[in-house]
């Protein structure tokens, strides 16, 4: 009996072991641990950073195309490329999406997560975040590498899944349906003070939560402006149980869409919301650029860009720019 006691012992260990482990594996966040292991059996590290950034120093073996959000997307719409060009510039840069990859770059950089949900939307089902990023990989005294790593291009026949995404159409026609939508923006763009597109304001119904309320100190930026810290440690992210309280209100069993100003901060809420356990979660990629210059759409709290004030500003702005060039222009025909 006592030997059958010890083995039965044994094996709740070794399964619990193991349901620890495989519930790590669904975790799309990770830390720095999880890297440092995948690293050792040769997961795929992605450092979406720019070129730049990524010379001056990086985890060693990672792939860079440069900054994630200019290479892939259309600068005057911000959505992706078409697909055969996104095959060129993962392909070449030996980015394959059906490998296990690991997404990074600054602490807490939404971009980094836009990576990510690049790296699902062609496909890639093996993919998490490293949300500290280069910062915590410092930190830890983690080796840290300046030089290019050797690569392999391949060919890449990527595959895009539109079902993890939603299109303007789409969020109109479910406007009145038991969808929730959670908008990831600061409270000014929310309210529609702060304008970045045609028209200022949100969709009708939805949720404001900033893509900052995920950190652990959502001031932590403004902090480090003013040398009231000296570290991101408060953009890591909140607890669990913080997040859980976070997103109270929301119902993991609906279908949940979250929108920005174009699909970046809302892929970090995103992320969080999956790794929360809800079940139908989907990025407006388009978000608010694509809604509110539609003009057709319905919106709460709408205002409209002032193009003359813009103009003026520019105006004055030039005006200031040519008085400083006579004062410089005066002190060096003078030391002369």
């Amino acid at each position: 009996m006592k030997y059958t006691l010890s083995f039965l012992f044994a094996a709740l260990a070794l399964f619990t072991n193991l349901a620890a482990a495989a519930a790590a594996e669904k975790q799309l966040i990770v830390d720095t641990a999880f890297v440092a292991e995948a690293q050792k059996h040769g997961a795929l590290l992605w450092d979406v950073r720019s070129a730049d950034d990524f010379r001056k120093g990086h985890i060693p073996g990672a792939l860079n195309i440069g900054s994630v959000g200019t290479v892939l997307r259309f600068e005057h719409n911000e959505d992706y490329l078409p697909t055969p060009q996104i095959e060129k510039i993962l392909g070449d840069a030996g980015i394959d999406p059906a490998r296990e990859i690991i997404v990074y770059g600054d602490k807490a950089d939404p971009y980094v997560y836009f990576g990510l949900f690049t790296v699902q939307y062609f496909g890639g089902n093996n993919a998490h975040i490293y949300h500290g990023g280069i910062d915590d990989w410092k930190a830890a005294k983690k080796e840290i590498s300046t030089e290019p790593a050797k690569h392999l291009p391949v060919a890449l026949k990527l595959q895009p899944h539109p079902e993890l995404a939603v299109v303007t159409e789409e969020v109109v026609s479910k406007l009145n349906s038991n969808v929730q939508i959670v908008d990831a923006r600061s409270p000014k763009e929310f309210s529609g003070v702060d304008i970045r597109a045609i028209r200022g304001g949100h969709i009708p119904g939805a949720v404001n939560i900033p893509f900052q309320k995920n950190w652990a100190d959502p001031d932590t930026p403004a902090k480090l402006a003013k040398k009231e810290v000296a570290s991101k440690d408060g953009m890591g992210l909140k607890s669990l149980d913080q997040l859980k309280t976070l997103y109270a209100k929301l119902d993991p069993e609906k279908e949940t869409i979250v929108y920005c100003q174009s699909g970046v901060r809302a892929a970090e809420s995103a992320t969080v919301l999956k790794d929360l356990g809800f079940k139908n979660v989907k990025v407006y990629d388009s978000s608010w650029l694509g809604y509110a210059n539609a003009l057709s759409t319905p919106v709460d709290d709408v205002s409209f860009f002032n193009v003359g004030q813009m103009n003026n500003k520019l105006d004055t702005m030039q005006r200031r720019l040519d008085a400083m060039e006579r004062v410089l222009s005066e002190i060096v025909h003078a030391m002369k």
